[in-house]
């Protein structure tokens, strides 16, 4: 089971019958226009597929002919609508590009294999005809990871969309894995695993449209993931279509034979093969779910309660904590359609407890067997509350289970309104979390300040902590900004240079979970040092002789 990319916004989020999240009336517009300063906000509607006309492609007949022999006339495409469905990821960055109609980047050709032999034989004739291969599933990359880049200048890129290889092949519940193509969606695998009673327990904010092998080829993260692990702790085992043949790494459940060699295929991009299986853990599904808030007098309050979770070694899925600015943000944006007295007497009620000087919203998630989860409930709410937390109760928590898949399709609207949302993220140690925090804000927000279309307009930065361990923590940044319509790009790229700039030299990661692609590659080489880049090429050039696998991403 797949999704018809017809049915897809291709220049946007989610299906082309999605209801507008924030339509014209919406009062949120107002409360937006006043918040970031502006005048008015003008439309920018993007440009639709009838006003853009693609380059012809480059494969030849006689190419076009051998694919078409592999996978099949009809999972062959050359289509402008494939084509420009393909050309990019889904960053604020890419839709820069691909709402203005400029697909100079889009892939020659598409093609849909069904099954790993299938993409070998791609492999085979694209290391033959020295064509580029840029492996493709769910397309929700915000870092440049899919981008249809090609190794030459004048050479022939064909995206490898790998959406109809869903099979769950096996399910072993005495060892609790399960073999599965990578190519398979979000729902379509929860489904499938919950048929058998087990999960995988990986629900990213693109759960519904990202697959397993991006999952896997980004090193990705769940919302959940302090419970079910990121994928690098998940991924068993993994088949690869190789210019080299097939890799299959070890399928072991712990091996001292040498470094897991799992380990380079979690986070190669696409560098290194195209996944065409996996065997992952899974887990008996959860007997009860708790999602609840706690309100924190400050951040610092809350990330210290998020480290003594962590070290009490209490069973929790989630623990999310968001900044002043995000917990301002998000409770002003969903109660700015009610207002008026509930929102007076619920900042009146904070007053007097003494939450009034910017509370930061916690949310703890807790899964598994009802016993453990009622005991983890009781210890992680002493732990927040001998930090001074108010307990908020199961309402914050069950708002947002509900809508945790909701906040990318707030985007499209506001890039119709020539406003920008774009976000980022990183790790470090809970010494540094809040440190961290602070300089990467500052960082944005004064990189915004020297970019903005009028006087007097300005811009909002927000972080979270969503995915945390013993030794530290992720942080999660959100910000909004009037974009600069003549030099968007420009602008983008001083603020994401400062941020990343920022992070490097704060003793973070350049990215916790979203991959490296193209946006983040300038600083690998500061991240992973001479003799590790080092490493990664030798690699790359031992599977990838001719440099045919997504050129560009991960080291530049």
């Amino acid at each position: 089971m797949t999704i018809d990319r017809t049915t897809l916004r291709w220049n946007g989020w989610g299906p082309v019958a999605q209801v507008d999240a924030l339509p014209d009336k919406a009062p949120q517009w107002e409360w937006i226009r006043e918040t970031l300063g502006l005048s008015h906000l003008p439309k920018t509607p993007a440009l639709h597929m009838n006003e853009i006309r693609l380059a012809p492609t480059r494969l030849t007949e006689a190419q076009q002919e051998k694919l078409a022999a592999i996978v099949g006339e009809n999972q062959l495409r050359v289509d402008d609508y494939e084509r420009a469905f393909h050309a990019r990821g889904k960053s604020y960055h890419d839709l820069l590009y691909v709402r203005a109609g400029k697909l100079d980047m889009a892939p020659d050709g598409v093609v849909y294999p069904r099954a790993a032999d299938e993409v070998m034989s791609v492999m085979k004739l694209a290391q033959e005809e020295d064509i580029t291969l840029v492996p493709f599933g769910g397309g929700s990359s915000v870092v440049g990871g899919v981008n249809a880049l090609a190794k030459s200048l004048d050479g022939a890129v064909l995206t490898v969309d790998m959406t109809m290889m869903t099979r769950v092949i096996r399910i072993d519940k005495v060892s609790m894995t399960a073999r599965i193509e990578a190519g398979i969606y979000g729902p379509a695998l929860e489904e499938q695993l919950q048929n058998h009673g087990v999960t995988l327990g990986h629900y990213p904010q693109s759960f519904e449209f990202s697959t397993l092998g991006g999952w896997i080829a980004a090193r990705g993260a769940g919302q959940q993931s302090n419970r079910y692990g990121k994928a690098e702790k998940w991924l068993v085992n993994a088949k690869l279509a190789t210019p080299e043949g097939f890799w299959e790494t070890e399928d072991f459940p712990a091996s001292a034979a040498g470094p897991n060699l799992n380990q380079l295929v979690a986070g190669s991009e696409g560098t290194l093969g195209i996944i065409c299986e996996a065997t992952v853990k899974v887990h008996e599904l959860p007997a009860r779910k708790d999602y609840r808030g706690y309100l924190f007098k400050n951040f610092e309050a809350g990330v210290e309660a998020a480290r003594r979770i962590n070290h009490a070694d209490i069973p929790v899925a989630m623990v999310r904590l968001s900044d002043a600015d995000e917990t301002h943000f998000f409770q002003k944006f969903s109660s700015s359609s009610s207002g008026g007295l509930k929102s007076k007497l619920q900042e009146m009620f904070l007053k007097a407890r003494g939450f009034a000087d910017g509370p930061c919203l916690m949310l703890i998630g807790l899964e598994g067997e009802k016993e453990t989860v009622l005991w983890a409930q009781a210890q992680t709410e002493a732990i927040a509350k001998a930090g001074g937390a108010m307990a908020l109760g199961t309402g914050p928590g069950r708002k947002w289970y509900e809508g945790r898949f909701h906040s990318p399709y707030s985007r499209d609207p506001m890039l119709d309104r020539g406003l920008a949302v774009d976000t980022l993220e990183t790790s470090t140690r809970w010494s540094n979390i809040v440190a961290l925090r602070e300089k990467v804000t500052e960082a944005i927000s004064n990189a915004m300040a020297v970019n903005m279309p009028e006087q007097g307009a300005r811009g909002i930065v927000m972080a979270h902590v969503s995915h945390s361990y013993p030794d530290g923590a992720s942080l999660y940044f959100t910000f909004v900004f009037p974009r600069q319509l003549d030099r968007e790009v420009e602008q983008w790229q001083a603020i994401k240079r400062a941020a990343s700039d920022a992070i490097e030299a704060g003793h973070g990661t350049i990215s916790h979970h979203h991959g490296v692609g193209t946006d983040h590659a300038p600083w690998m080489l500061e991240e992973k040092g001479e003799i590790g880049i080092g490493t990664l090429k030798a690699v790359k050039e031992k599977l990838d002789p001719k440099g045919i696998l997504n050129p560009g991403k991960l080291l530049g």
